[in-house]
């Protein structure tokens, strides 16, 4: 059984995810439609794509496409997805889900209406540290999990400015001051996706930006934030708490590792930074760094990258790590670019694998919600100068 699928946004990584959709043995013709038609012009022709559509909407009415992959910015993704469901389209749709409490329950009872598939595409799902201690969890290797901390540091000077620049044209100074805590799901989701559980409460901070360039500037900002740094402290149901960091100015190399995760319980534990991972108990301690390390697929100097920023280029050609088992997935893809510390194969093949047996994915509309409301409520918290507000939980998925 195939599917054919429409791209929608034709910008830096769309075209990645595009090549891995079109190798995809259950995908048969993949489309792609832009606001900026000779973008998608270029896509089509540089992967011999099944052809373009003018707008969205000509596409959500065409019988040609079954499902849409939205890849625009990551503000607009709530109503595409409500637009995508309603017009009988599968929908995948990049990180964030959404925005607000009320497009995320939009998209749940539209999800709930029609039946259809709704993925989101959430890189930290398959971090390696995430399925590391995914797998420790499973075994009870923690004890019991108490604490845990997921870090997104990402410094606005390594290739951020370059990525707002093509994506925002002339206003991209009113877009790049996004607020930090509204794109929680790589620290989030990187941690409930191993610990099975979900935030019930938040206290969060928020740092004001000094840098003075007109980035994180209420009067330019579209969304009328200075927040260029927070944190945020979750409570999670069953007791227990998590930490997480939304870095936009940090002294850090995260075109190393920009997404970060530790685990604490009460027998043993596990620690990651920028180029060590530890897994500790009452005994010693054991370098996992290995385990958790993506091979590259592919060289940062290859033409294919040459529109990205130099910085931004790891995130297109990790491979999979020794933790990764990638015996799931279909041989088309042994040989293809990877990406976000090899987690790009494994989301393509759970949306595919969804559509196509009808079963719910990975990230589906219910975990979804869980890994990007608390950074909405966590946002609201620090606008508040800390108060702890409780985040509202959609439940679980329904059985299928």
């Amino acid at each position: 059984m195939t599917f054919s699928l429409g791209i929608v946004g034709a910008g830096q990584f769309s075209g990645q995810f595009a090549t891995l959709f079109q190798a995809h043995p259950g995908v048969s013709d993949v489309y792609v439609t832009d606001l900026l038609p000779e973008r998608a012009e270029q896509l089509a022709a540089a992967q011999g794509l099944a052809g373009t559509f003018p707008s969205y909407e000509a596409m959500l009415e065409s019988k040609a496409v079954d499902a849409v992959a939205i890849f625009t910015q990551r503000w607009t993704h709530g109503p595409l997805v409500v637009q995508g469901l309603n017009a009988g389209k599968h929908v995948y749709s990049a990180v964030p889900m959404a925005i607000t409490t009320e497009e995320i329950a939009a998209i749940i009872d539209a999800v709930k209406a029609t039946g259809l598939t709704y993925m989101m595409g959430e890189t930290s799902q398959y971090n390696p540290a995430t399925v590391h201690a995914r797998n420790q969890i499973a075994e009870g290797a923690f004890g019991r999990l108490f604490y845990a901390e997921g870090d997104y540091v990402h410094d606005m000077d390594l290739g951020f400015y370059e990525a707002y620049q093509y994506s925002g044209g002339e206003r991209w100074k009113a877009t790049a001051s996004y607020p930090p805590l509204l794109y929680p799901t790589h620290s989030v989701g990187g941690v409930l996706g191993a610990w099975q559980t979900h935030a019930v409460s938040v206290s969060a901070i928020g740092v004001r930006d000094e840098r003075g360039d007109g980035v994180f500037d209420k009067e330019i900002s579209q969304f009328d934030n200075d927040f260029s740094n927070a944190t945020a402290l979750f409570e999670v149901a069953g007791g227990g708490s998590f930490r997480t960091n939304e870095f936009r100015r940090v002294g850090y190399p995260s075109h190393i590792r920009e997404s970060r995760f530790r685990f604490f319980g009460t027998e043993a534990s596990m620690e990651q930074l920028a180029t060590v991972a530890l897994w500790q108990d009452k005994k010693g301690v054991d370098d996992i760094t290995e385990l958790l390390e993506p091979k590259p697929t592919m060289s940062p100097d290859d033409p294919s990258l040459q529109h990205i920023a130099p910085e931004l280029r790891a995130a297109f050609t990790s491979g999979s790590a020794p933790v990764h088992d990638r015996s799931r997935l279909p041989r088309e893809f042994d040989n293809l670019h990877n990406g976000h510390e090899g987690s790009h194969h494994f989301l393509v093949d759970d949306f595919v694998t969804a559509v196509n047996s009808r079963t719910l994915p990975s990230v589906n509309a219910w975990v979804a919600a869980r890994y990007t409301l608390p950074g909405i409520i966590a946002h609201q918290s620090a606008l508040k100068g800390g108060v702890r507000l409780e985040i509202p939980d959609f439940g679980d998925a329904p059985a299928v």
